[in-house]
């Protein structure tokens, strides 16, 4: 039986814990019915994912494909350049504010709102470059309420390294991580040009070692949506 087209809509929230509204887009699958449960997962970059990963209508693919379990997406935009690194960079002057939103007030909230499986593995995050740092470091600080993680080509400097390092239940985390082999001189939005490559390579030897549950990639391409998309139906269809 054919499942209809999932639809896109959205809302405001406003977050306590950063000081202002923000714009949340919700896929909801084509059979959402209140008497389902449903994953959760939430996507740092939302309208990238929405629009250049083309996320719904893969999710849309793999629900009808059976691919996929039941599963709500939710994507948080960020405002401009300077707003995404303010919040998802690790130096960045709100980015312990937004981790405090994402687990204190927009998981609580979406508990609430939809049929969903209250539990860490039944909610996901996902993120590319600095968006998959602070998904990362999210649910490092947050395991029993983000139990699943996808990466796609993360930011991973010291602060990263050392949180995976001091990490103790590992357990709790299903990590799925990317990397493009021609991420050696990714231009960031400070002009600079940085190896995204070795660190990333740096990680997922230490994810390894630390005995998380994870998965590790290397896709030949570089730091775009030109290889994060089409990874998009590998990386749901392992992780949902």
């Amino acid at each position: 039986m054919d499942i209809p087209k999932g639809t896109i809509t959205d809302f405001t929230f406003s977050s306590k814990a950063l000081g202002e509204d923000l714009e949340i887009l919700v896929y909801l699958p084509g059979n959402y019915s209140p008497l389902y449960k449903y994953n959760i997962l939430i996507a740092q970059d939302g309208k990238d994912y929405f629009q250049l990963g083309r996320i719904g209508r893969t999710s849309d693919e793999l629900l009808q494909s059976r691919d996929i379990e039941n599963t709500i997406i939710i994507g948080i935009p960020y405002k401009n350049v300077e707003d995404r690194r303010r919040k998802y960079h690790p130096d960045g002057e709100q980015h312990e504010a937004y981790i405090r939103f994402l687990a204190h007030e927009l998981a609580p909230y979406l508990d609430e709102k939809y049929p969903s499986y209250q539990m860490g593995m039944g909610r996901a995050l996902i993120g590319d470059s600095l968006g998959a740092t602070v998904s990362l470091l999210t649910a490092l600080q947050y395991p029993h309420t983000f139990g699943t993680v996808i990466l796609q080509s993360p930011l991973v400097n010291e602060k990263v390294m050392s949180e995976v390092e001091a990490f103790n239940t590992t357990h709790l985390l299903n990590i799925y991580h990317v990397i493009g082999k021609e991420e050696t001189a990714v231009k960031t939005t400070d002009g600079k040009e940085k190896d995204f490559l070795t660190p990333n390579r740096e990680l997922s030897e230490l994810m390894k070692k630390r005995g998380f549950t994870y998965f590790y990639d290397e896709f030949d391409g570089d730091h775009t949506w030109t290889h994060w998309q089409p990874d998009l139906k590998r990386a749901l269809k392992q992780m949902l």
